[in-house]
């Protein structure tokens, strides 16, 4: 069973930084095009991807962290991150990170993924 696991909440000052982590276990990559993991913002019943990273290292971001985020992964540990600085109020809501388990090029939208992490509020106070 594929899980995946993530940090505790966050919380900072306008201007911060953070780290959020999620813990991959239980998954196996099969495909030879590769597999998408993914960190995603959800504000009420919106949610959307704003970093993705494919497992042959190609990455992107949405508009509204580029430049201030950087998605990775650590292979030994089964583990994918999102640093994130210079952050904002605008930036407070709940995290989540994902697994596309078979994908060549990874997209921003939820309806790809199959696995969730259980989510991550990050609060930025002024």
């Amino acid at each position: 069973q594929i899980k995946l696991m993530q940090s505790g909440a966050e919380s900072v000052h306008t201007g911060g930084s953070i780290r959020l982590s999620c813990v991959i276990s239980g998954f196996t990559p099969h495909f030879d095009g590769g597999y998408c993991l993914a960190w995603f913002r959800q504000r009420g019943a919106l949610r959307w991807g704003v970093a993705t990273l494919h497992s042959g290292g190609t990455t992107t971001y949405h508009d509204s962290i580029k430049g201030r985020a950087t998605i990775s992964m650590d292979s030994a540990q089964n583990t994918v991150y999102l640093e994130m600085t210079k952050l904002r109020p605008e930036d407070t809501e709940v995290y989540y990170c994902a697994l596309e388990r078979e994908g060549t090029w990874c997209s921003a939208f939820d309806t790809y993924y199959e696995d969730w992490g259980q989510g991550t509020q990050v609060t930025v106070s002024a």
